[in-house]
């Protein structure tokens, strides 16, 4: 009798084992989801502001706003976004490659990217600096703000 017993303690230790190696599996992989998504979070916010940049800086894309925010947009009205690709129309098309500083930041650890743009633009009659925030709210990437100040 004492061998069964045995038998069926040991029985039950190696069911406890195989439990424990699946819940590490499983929160091992969870971990590994996480990070792969934020890397690749972060490699689609790089993207995502440097085609911005590039979409109103050199292309002078009237559609650029149609990737705004609800907010930039009443803060860019139609007449105003005109004025804004106007503008970097007669600016023309700065010098090549453009210096982009890019800061890619996370709300929580892992949730709500961020990106800070700063992209100094020479002209050949003057200079600026563009400062373009992006997010990641619901679903696709948006700008968020779009500064630009022009040096003399």
């Amino acid at each position: 009798m004492k061998k069964v017993n045995s038998h069926l303690s040991s029985r039950e230790s190696g069911q406890g084992l195989v439990v424990i190696i699946i819940l590490l599996a499983i929160v091992g992989i969870g971990f590994w989801y996480l990070f792969n998504s934020k890397n690749t979070m972060d490699r689609e916010a790089r993207a995502f502001g440097r085609e911005m940049i590039q979409r109103l800086v050199i292309r002078h894309d009237p559609n650029f706003f149609g990737d705004v925010s609800p907010q930039m947009r009443l803060d860019y009205p139609p007449l105003r976004q005109k004025d804004v690709i106007d503008q970097f129309t007669q600016l023309g098309v700065p010098q090549q490659p453009i210096n982009i500083e890019e800061s890619v930041t996370f709300q929580s650890t892992f949730f709500s990217p961020r990106g800070h743009f700063t992209a100094h633009l020479f002209y050949p009659t003057s200079a600026g600096t563009m400062e373009l925030d992006v997010s990641h709210p619901v679903g696709k990437w948006q700008v968020d703000n779009l500064t630009y100040v022009s040096q003399r």
